[in-house]
């Protein structure tokens, strides 16, 4: 499996749950969000580089797309996507039924 349809995957089940929160509960302003992934996109790009280029991990180019921001593949940049996607709909969830047990 590609490196790039394991990132699709992610991605697409982060946005199918924020999908069904957002229709139940109130999710974070967008503004909020884009912040967010701005800073994590950022994030990713200073560390990943860095790791890659002091020589803690590679990646195999037969699993990647071959596009690279730096030395990072551009797979790599799913992650913190999904995790703004994925996390605020998860505690915007819990956070609901928290306070419907009370």
């Amino acid at each position: 499996m590609s490196y790039v349809l394991l990132c699709a995957g992610f991605l697409a089940a982060a946005v199918v749950v924020a999908l069904v929160v957002r229709r139940r509960d109130r999710m974070p302003s967008a503004a909020s969000l884009l912040i967010a992934a701005a800073a994590l996109v950022v994030l990713t790009a200073v560390f990943d580089n860095l790791m890659i280029a002091v020589g803690l991990f590679d990646y195999s180019s037969a699993h990647i797309s071959g596009i690279r921001i730096g030395e990072a593949p551009l797979e790599d940049f799913a992650y913190p996507l999904a995790a703004v996607i994925l996390l605020p709909a998860l505690w915007s969830r819990l956070r609901r039924e928290r306070a419907d047990d009370r």
